[in-house]
C-alpha cells in the first residue's frame, strides 16, 4: 500500500472555470440533494473516475455519513454508509488533514485504480469529504487533483438540509436514479461482467428495438448492437478500467450520437448514448467567431494546466505565451513586475531590447498605461494608436518605437495586492469584445497566483544556486604539472541546485590532487553538504593522505551525516616526477584519458560503493601517464538522462573527444596560458555537444579536465646519503654543485642550512635509508627521505635549551615546509621562491 497527502496550495492554481460555470447552471432550480449529485458526476467525470462519494461529518464529532453516492454497486456503498473520523482511509483522512489524499489500488477491493480525496471546507473547517475512485493507473494528474478541491468547495455550499443515507434511503435513491433514467432521453444501457443486460432505458428499447424482455440477454446479441466500433470501444473500457468517450453514427436512423462508457467497479459496463445531431448540424454552420470564441476558452484549460505545473517566472511567461497570443491573434507580450515601487520588465515575446530599455523601471507614480491599471487594479483596453495617444498624450514617442497598435493591459493582483502587469498587445488596431474582455481578465488572476509562486521559487532558486557558487572553486590554480578547466551546470528544470563539485589541489613537491563527487539528491541541504565535503577533502589533502585512505575518512563523514545521505567521489593524485596517477573510486564514473596521439580510453577499474555506504579499503589504481595527457572527469549529470544510460554516454563523450582530437592539437602549444584558453573551449564544445537541450535536464553536471605533464629529467636531482654524521655534509656538497648546474647560486646559503638540518634530524632521530631529492620547478623544492614513520614537529625551545630550534629555522628560510608518509616511510619537503629575474622552466 501507498498513499500520498499534500496541502492543497493556490486554490487559483487549477480552478477549471469553465467546468463551474456549467455545474452553477445546471445546479440552478435543483434542490441541493439534487446539486451535490450533479457536483459527484461532474468531480467523477472530470477524474475520468468510475464512481465517487460524497460524506458530511455530524455536529459533535461523530462519524462522517454518506449523503450522496454515484457509480457504485449498493453493496460497495453500504461498506461507505458510515466511517469513523478517526479510521485510516481516504475520506477521514482529508477530513483529519483538511488536505488531500490518495490511496492507490493495494488496499481496495473494488477494481478500481485508486481513492482521491479531498474536504468539503467549511468556515470552521472540514464539513465533509469528497471522494472518486479513479479507474486509470497513477495518480491523477495536478490540474485534475485542483478540479476536485474546486467541485469540492462548490458543494460545500450545497450540503443545508441533505441528510444521511440510510440503507432504505439509499434504495430509494437508487429507485428514483432508476426512475430518472428512464425517463431522460439519452439512452442508457448497464451490462455486468458477462455483457448481459442489467438495465436499459426506455431510450434504449427505441434505439436498440428490444423492450424490457432484453434484460439479463447477452449485448451483442442484440442485433440493433452491432455498430462498426462499438463493441471494440467497449471491450476496451473494461480490460483498461477506464471511462472512454467517443462520438458514432447509428446505421439505422444516421443521428450522430456521443458515446460514453464507464466501467463499474463490480466489472461491469454502462453505456450511454446522447442524441448530438443538432448540436452537430449547428456546429458546422457556427461563425469563425463562434469558432475562435470555443477554441480560446479550450486554449483557457490548457492554460490552466500549463500554470500549475511552471515552476519558474520564466516557465509563467512561456505559458501565457504559448496558450494566450495565439487563440487572440496577439503577437506581443510583456510581463511586468512592482519592485521597489517601479514597474520592471520580468520577460517580454515580440519586442526589442532598445524597447525593453524604455519601459523598465518607469516609477509606479508616473502616469503610464501600465502604471494606470496597477493603481486602480482596473484592466485597461486600448483599440488603436489614436486612442493610446489620446489617452497618454506624453507616450506618443512610445508608439513610434513600437510596432504595436493595440493594447490590453492586465494589472496582476495576488493576495490582495498587485505585483505587477501582463500587456497583450496586437500588430494591428482591434476591438475587444465583453467576452474577450472578461477572458482576459480571468486570465489575469491565473497568471498572477502562478507568477507570484514562482517569483518566491525564483527567490529560493537564486539564493541556492549562489550558496553553491560560494562553495565551488572560483578559479583554478595555476600549476606546474597540470593545467585545469571546469563547469558546472545546474539543472535546466527541477526544484533546486543539486551536489555536484569538484576541485584541484596543490600538494607537495608539484603532485596535484583531482577530485570531483556527487552529493546524491537535490536541494540547498545538499549543496551545502557538498561545501562541506569539499572543506573537507582539502583538509585531508593537507594532511598528504593516500588516495585509500582519504575516501575512508570522507565515508565516515558522510555516514555522520546520516542514513540518507550518499556522495559519489573520485580522487586521484598525479605525480608528475613517476606520471603515476593513483586514483580511487567511490561509487563514480572512471575518468577519461586522451593521450598526444590521439587515444581516447576510459580504464576499466574497480569503483568501490559510494561514500556514506563503502567500507574500507578502498582499492586504488595506479595509471602510469604519458608525457602529457588529458584526464577528463566527469558527474554522471553530463552523460546520463532519461533518454540516455550511462555507458551510451561515455562512449558519446569518448567519441566527441576523438573528434576534437582530430580538430585541434590540446598538447603542442606555445604556453600555459594558451593550454588554459584551449581546454575552456573544449568545456565548452563537451556540454553543447552532450547537452545541446540543457533547459530540458533534470540533473546537474559537473566536467572537469586536467591536462597534465610531466617534469623534465633535468629539473629532478636525487642522491643517497650515509646514515652518519657525514650525510649533512654530503647533501651540502650535492646542494652547491646542483644549485651551479641549474644556475641558482643564489639560493645556495639558504639551501645548505635547510638540507643540514634536515639531514641531521633523521641522523639524530629517524633511521635509513636516507635521500635526498631537489627539484626545479616554479619554485625549489628540496626533499628528504627517511626510513622513519616519526612525525617530526617545531616545539618552542627555551633560552638555555641546546636544541629543538631546527624546524623553527626550516619553517623560516622556505616558503612551505611539510611532510608526507609513504610505504617505506616519509619525506620531509621545503619549497623555496627562485630569486627575482629567475625564467620557470615550466610556463
Amino acid at each position: 500500500m501507498s498513499a500520498h497527502s499534500a496541502g492543497r496550495g493556490s486554490r487559483a492554481e487549477g480552478l477549471d472555470p469553465v467546468r463551474l460555470v456549467l455545474l452553477a447552471s445546471a445546479a440552478e432550480g435543483l434542490s441541493n440533494t439534487e446539486a451535490l449529485e450533479l457536483a459527484l458526476q461532474q468531480a467523477t467525470a472530470g477524474l475520468r473516475g468510475l464512481g465517487g462519494l460524497m460524506h458530511r461529518c455530524d455536529t459533535g464529532g461523530g462519524p462522517l455519513r454518506l449523503v450522496t453516492v454515484s457509480g457504485l454497486a449498493p453493496r460497495t456503498a453500504e461498506r461507505w454508509a458510515a466511517i469513523p473520523v478517526d479510521e485510516d482511509v481516504p475520506p477521514a483522512r482529508a477530513m483529519r488533514r483538511a488536505g488531500y489524499v490518495w490511496l492507490d489500488a493495494d488496499s481496495l477491493e473494488i477494481g478500481a485504480a485508486g481513492i482521491a480525496s479531498v474536504p468539503l471546507p467549511g468556515p470552521d473547517g472540514p464539513v465533509g469529504a469528497l471522494s472518486v475512485f479513479t479507474g486509470a493507473p497513477g495518480e491523477p494528474e495536478p490540474a485534475r487533483r485542483s478540479l476536485l478541491h474546486s467541485v469540492a468547495e462548490w458543494a460545500a455550499g450545497h450540503l443545508d438540509g441533505v441528510p444521511a443515507l440510510s440503507p432504505t434511503g439509499a434504495q430509494n435513491r437508487r429507485d428514483g436514479v432508476a426512475r430518472t433514467l428512464d425517463a431522460m432521453s439519452d439512452v442508457f444501457v448497464a451490462v455486468d461482467g458477462d455483457w448481459r443486460i442489467t438495465f436499459l432505458n426506455k431510450a434504449a428499447e427505441r434505439v436498440l428495438g428490444v423492450g424490457r424482455t432484453a434484460i439479463g440477454s447477452v449485448l451483442w446479441d442484440v442485433s440493433a448492437s452491432h455498430v462498426a466500433g462499438l463493441e471494440a470501444q467497449c471491450r476496451r473500457a473494461s480490460a483498461e478500467r477506464t471511462p472512454v468517450d467517443f462520438d458514432l453514427r447509428w446505421p439505422a436512423d444516421q443521428r450522430f450520437y456521443q458515446t460514453r462508457l464507464v466501467p463499474l467497479g463490480s466489472g461491469g459496463l454502462t453505456i450511454s448514448f446522447a442524441d448530438v445531431t443538432e448540436l452537430r448540424l449547428r456546429g458546422a454552420g457556427r461563425t469563425a467567431e463562434e469558432q475562435a470564441a470555443a477554441g480560446r476558452t479550450a486554449r483557457m484549460g490548457q492554460l490552466t494546466v500549463a500554470l500549475t505545473e511552471a515552476v519558474s517566472s520564466k516557465d509563467v511567461v512561456r505559458a501565457v505565451a504559448e496558450h494566450v497570443l495565439p487563440p487572440f491573434g496577439a503577437d506581443g507580450l510583456v510581463v511586468e513586475i512592482l519592485e521597489g515601487g517601479r514597474v520592471r520588465v520580468l520577460d517580454s515575446v515580440g519586442y526589442t531590447e532598445d524597447f525593453l530599455r524604455l519601459i523598465d523601471g518607469v516609477p509606479l507614480a508616473a502616469n503610464t498605461a501600465v502604471t494606470d491599471p496597477l493603481r486602480t487594479r482596473t484592466p485597461s483596453f486600448i483599440e488603436s494608436t489614436a486612442e493610446f495617444i489620446k489617452r497618454y498624450p506624453n507616450l506618443e514617442g512610445l508608439t513610434t518605437r513600437s510596432t504595436k497598435h493595440a493594447w490590453a493591459f492586465l494589472p496582476l493582483i495576488a493576495s490582495g495586492h498587485a505585483i505587477g502587469c501582463c500587456v497583450v498587445s496586437f500588430a494591428r488596431p482591434r476591438s475587444f469584445s465583453e467576452g474577450e474582455r472578461t477572458l482576459l481578465t480571468a486570465v489575469s488572476g491565473l497568471v498572477a497566483q502562478a507568477l507570484e509562486r514562482a517569483r518566491l521559487y525564483d527567490a529560493e532558486h537564486t539564493r541556492a544556486q549562489r550558496l553553491q557558487r560560494d562553495l565551488l572553486p572560483r578559479t583554478l590554480p595555476d600549476l606546474p604539472a597540470v593545467v585545469a578547466a571546469a563547469r558546472y551546470l545546474p539543472s535546466g528544470r527541477g526544484e533546486s541546485v543539486g551536489g555536484d563539485w569538484y576541485d584541484v589541489i596543490r600538494l607537495s613537491s608539484d603532485r596535484v590532487a583531482m577530485v570531483i563527487g556527487d552529493v546524491m539528491g537535490h536541494g540547498i541541504s545538499e549543496a551545502a553538504t557538498m561545501g562541506r565535503l569539499r572543506t573537507a577533502v582539502r583538509t585531508l589533502a593537507d594532511l598528504e593522505l593516500e588516495p585509500d585512505e582519504l575516501l575512508g575518512h570522507l565515508s565516515e563523514i558522510v555516514g555522520d551525516l546520516g542514513e540518507d545521505y550518499y556522495a559519489t567521489c573520485s580522487y586521484a593524485v598525479y605525480d608528475p616526477v613517476t606520471r603515476v596517477c593513483s586514483l580511487a573510486l567511490a561509487g563514480h564514473l572512471p575518468p577519461v584519458i586522451v593521450q598526444a596521439d590521439g587515444t581516447v580510453h576510459s580504464p576499466e577499474l574497480t569503483v568501490n560503493p559510494p561514500l556514506g555506504a563503502a567500507e574500507p579499503p578502498f582499492e586504488v589504481h595506479e595509471l602510469q601517464l604519458p608525457e602529457e595527457s588529458l584526464l577528463v572527469f566527469c558527474t554522471d549529470g553530463l552523460v546520463e538522462s532519461a533518454d540516455r544510460a550511462v555507458d551510451q554516454g561515455l562512449a558519446e563523450l569518448q567519441h566527441f573527444l576523438k573528434q576534437a582530437m582530430a580538430r585541434t592539437s590540446y598538447f603542442s602549444v606555445n604556453s600555459r596560458a594558451d593550454a588554459s584558453r584551449r581546454l575552456d573551449a573544449l568545456c565548452d564544445d563537451i556540454v553543447l555537444a552532450l547537452l545541446p537541450h540543457r533547459e530540458r535536464t533534470n540533473d546537474d553536471a559537473a566536467l572537469l579536465i586536467a591536462h597534465t605533464r610531466s617534469t623534465p629529467v633535468g629539473d629532478v636531482a636525487s642522491y643517497s646519503l650515509s646514515v652518519d654524521p657525514r650525510a649533512a655534509g654530503q647533501a651540502r656538497q650535492y646542494v652547491r654543485a646542483q644549485l651551479a648546474t641549474w644556475g641558482l647560486e643564489e639560493l645556495e646559503m639558504t639551501t645548505e642550512l635547510l638540507v643540514s638540518e634536515l639531514v641531521g634530524n633523521v641522523v639524530r632521530h629517524a633511521k635509513g635509508p636516507v635521500r635526498l631529492r631537489l627539484l626545479r620547478s616554479q619554485s625549489l623544492i628540496c626533499e628528504v627521505y627517511d626510513g622513519s614513520l616519526t612525525t617530526p614537529r617545531i616545539r618552542r625551545a627555551g633560552h638555555t635549551d641546546e636544541g629543538g630550534r631546527g624546524l623553527c629555522l626550516v619553517a623560516a628560510l622556505s616558503r612551505r615546509w611539510g611532510t608526507r608518509f609513504l610505504g617505506e616511510g616519509k619525506c620531509i619537503w621545503t619549497e623555496q621562491d627562485l630569486p627575482a629575474g629567475t625564467l620557470s622552466v615550466r610556463t
